[in-house]
């Protein structure tokens, strides 16, 4: 039996500054509606661990043997209000130490790699589409230099090594979907985003991207 198409959703964990992180939760509602939705498609997801070493380990053991089509990676940001489509994956590492205390061993993620890797999700499609739905988007050009561009840069590396690339793509969500206090499920009010439509957007963006992948993957007809 042929394996299924894969779409592998992740968001991160707690990190210094962050102690409660909107894509631990938002990811998994995501992908519990996903397989609704996506039922032809194996959804897995991961919350990972916002440490140099660990979160490309297990997004490296999440894709092993696995047909997949998408790798899709939600982190947070304070300096956006909806959802940002990161465009570019950077060969640099910053030293800013993680969740666990570390600071990178080196100054780039793949030695020898490329200096830039472009995401391969389809941006503009994506926004088009989060626009009709009246969500605020935008496409950024700088990830940063923290996990969240380290991760990107890790996927896009790769899916390019693969007999058949995945398409991978990093969106960033606001910081302060998660609302103050204890209870954490309730979204800050002065996000334009909650949890709904948090969820509604990330979906159209994995209908979006698997669309046009389908679309790609189709041979070429001669009418």
């Amino acid at each position: 039996m042929p394996a299924r198409p894969t779409i592998v959703l992740t968001g991160f964990g707690p990190f210094t500054g962050m102690a409660q992180n909107a894509t631990a939760v938002l990811v998994p509602r995501m992908a519990a509606a996903a397989r609704t939705r996506f039922a032809a498609y194996d959804i897995l997801s991961e919350v990972l661990a916002t440490e140099w070493r660990a979160a490309p380990e297990t997004l490296t053991k999440l894709l092993a043997g696995r047909q997949a089509v998408l790798a899709l990676h939600f982190g947070v940001s304070d300096n956006t209000d909806g959802f940002q489509v990161e465009l570019i994956g950077r060969n640099v590492l910053g030293s800013q130490k993680d969740a666990a205390g570390e600071a990178p061993a080196t100054q780039c993620i793949v030695e020898d790699g490329p200096a830039l890797l472009a995401s391969t999700l389809p941006a503009e499609y994506i926004l088009a589409r989060l626009s009709k739905l009246k969500l605020p988007c935008r496409a950024s050009i700088n990830a940063g230099d923290y996990l969240c561009n380290a991760l990107l840069y890790h996927s896009l590396n790769i899916a390019r090594d693969m007999p058949q690339p995945f398409v991978a793509g990093f969106v960033h969500v606001p910081a302060s979907l998660v609302g103050h206090g204890k209870d954490y499920r309730g979204s800050h009010p002065d996000c334009l985003l909650d949890w709904k439509t948090a969820t509604k957007g990330g979906l159209e963006i994995i209908a979006a991207s698997i669309e046009m992948t389908r679309t790609a993957r189709e041979p070429a007809r001669n009418d």
